[in-house]
């Protein structure tokens, strides 16, 4: 017999197909059975553990407590205004906790508390809010007028029914970027002082703004309330030096108008055309919008920090 080299031996017994489907068939069959024996195993375990769970004593315990939360923090969330306002609210003894006034703004109010503002039952917000307002002129920033004044909310009535409120402070005169919202939280954090959040507003002054004078503001003038910085002074015209643009950090009442007042030039009139990052583009006077949520983001951003 003639001897098979080696390297072939292999294919020297080659089975016929049918062997091989046989073979096949029956190495599926395995798989299956042991598979079918695997989850079967796995269904037994799972009724012995349901059975020893039931069979357990039974273990009782407290729920956990709701969060409490500060009042002040209660008001802010509840769209009537920012943190900040709301202590005020809270020390002036306009806030009440089941009928007692209370004057502390770290209070902890409870689940089944009822708070009340100038006797109106408030809650916290469900929905937050955010709009960006092209505030123009004759409109006040206040949420109501006693004088009945046209105020930026009659501006927004068509856009939620939420209570909002807004961010900061433009005074009647000024126009432009205002951010209105019923987020007490983010609120809080764009007007505090130490967030420093850039605002850049466009001002038209009664005379040319001469360089001794320009100069006096850029290296921060003094006024009644104290030192007023200004990160970017420039001329909007060089052919019109009544036109200029001031970026500050400042969110004290009237600065801009001050800054000039202090080197003897009156603000004819001034605009914020940013905020925060947030810009009036595409916005007309009077109009709003609502935020995007990438916006709404890189306010919280701002507000953590973000000069």
């Amino acid at each position: 017999m003639k001897k098979i080299d080696p390297r072939f031996a292999k294919f020297a017994n080659k089975k016929s197909n049918a062997a091989i489907k046989e073979a096949f068939k029956q190495e599926k069959r395995q798989y299956k059975k042991e598979r079918a024996a695997f989850f079967e195993q796995k269904k037994a375990e799972a009724a012995a553990k349901a059975t020893q769970a039931a069979a357990a004593p039974k273990i009782e315990r407290k729920a956990a407590p709701a969060e409490q939360m500060p009042l002040n923090k209660y008001l802010a969330h509840s769209g009537v205004c920012s943190r900040r306002d709301a202590v005020a609210f809270i020390k002036d003894g306009k806030v009440k906790v089941n009928t007692a006034v209370v004057i502390e703004p770290g209070y902890k109010v409870q689940p089944a508390d009822v708070i009340t503002l100038n006797n109106k039952k408030i809650t916290p917000a469900k929905n937050l809010v955010y709009i960006l307002l092209n505030k123009p002129k004759d409109y006040i920033t206040t949420t109501d007028d006693p004088q009945k004044r046209k105020t930026v909310l009659d501006l927004i009535r068509t856009a939620t029914t939420e209570r909002v409120y807004p961010v900061g402070r433009l005074d009647r005169n000024t126009s432009g970027v205002l951010l209105i919202t019923n987020d007490g939280e983010l609120a809080q954090q764009l007007t505090h002082p130490s967030n420093e959040v850039k605002k850049i507003y466009a001002a038209t002054l009664n005379k040319p703004l001469e360089k001794k004078d320009f100069d006096k503001i850029l290296k921060g003038v003094v006024l009644e309330d104290g030192p007023a910085p200004v990160d970017v002074l420039a001329y909007s015209d060089m052919k019109d030096k009544t036109q200029v643009g001031i970026e500050i950090h400042s969110g004290r009442n009237r600065i801009v108008r001050r800054i000039f007042e202090s080197v003897g030039y009156d603000v004819k009139h001034l605009d914020r055309v940013m905020f925060g990052g947030l810009t009036k583009k595409n916005v007309e006077r009077g109009k709003f919008r609502f935020l995007t949520e990438k916006e709404v983001r890189n306010l919280k951003f701002f507000g953590k920090g973000k000069k």
